[in-house]
């Protein structure tokens, strides 16, 4: 199978934390067989990440894009406004581009606290769900439809 291609943008904002889950994605993309790195992103904020996100997807050596960053609890509701918006473009420019974008953003309503305790774990499941879209989707691609009547299963 061919080599999946991964971009990182990175939202610079609470950058002691989104730093380390940087570090931790890029030991993780590294361990991984037919995985390479192609670009890394850093912008200032989370809400930033959109615009770079959708140039990333219309580049032909990127096949899925991985989003750090942490939005943490101030005292407004500004975190879940900033993460509810994010988090739908995301969506839509994964449908848009046919490309998987990952979210790996902490938040909302969460402290600096429980943001430093999810680096780890969002770092290793962001490059997880990255490898696992982009391997399923170029099966279904280069499957064959309507050979059988019977449901077919990709794993």
């Amino acid at each position: 199978m061919n080599k999946i291609r991964i971009a990182i943008v990175v939202s610079e904002f609470n950058k002691e934390i989104t730093y380390k889950m940087s570090d931790l994605a890029k030991e993780n993309i590294y361990k991984q067989n037919n995985v390479t790195l192609t670009y890394l992103c850093y912008v200032p904020g989370c809400y930033d990440m959109p615009l770079i996100i959708s140039e990333l997807l219309k580049r032909r050596d990127v096949d899925a894009v991985i989003t750090l960053g942490a939005i943490v609890k101030g005292e407004t509701k500004h975190d879940e406004l900033i993460a509810n918006s994010v988090a739908k473009s995301f969506i839509d420019l994964s449908l848009k581009y046919r490309k998987p974008v990952i979210l790996g953003i902490s938040g909302p309503d969460m402290t600096l606290q429980q943001a430093r305790d999810r680096v780890e774990i969002i770092s290793s499941r962001t490059v997880v769900a990255a490898v696992s879209m982009t391997r399923l989707l170029k099966k279904l691609r280069t499957q064959r439809s309507g050979l059988s009547t019977s449901s077919k299963v990709i794993v």
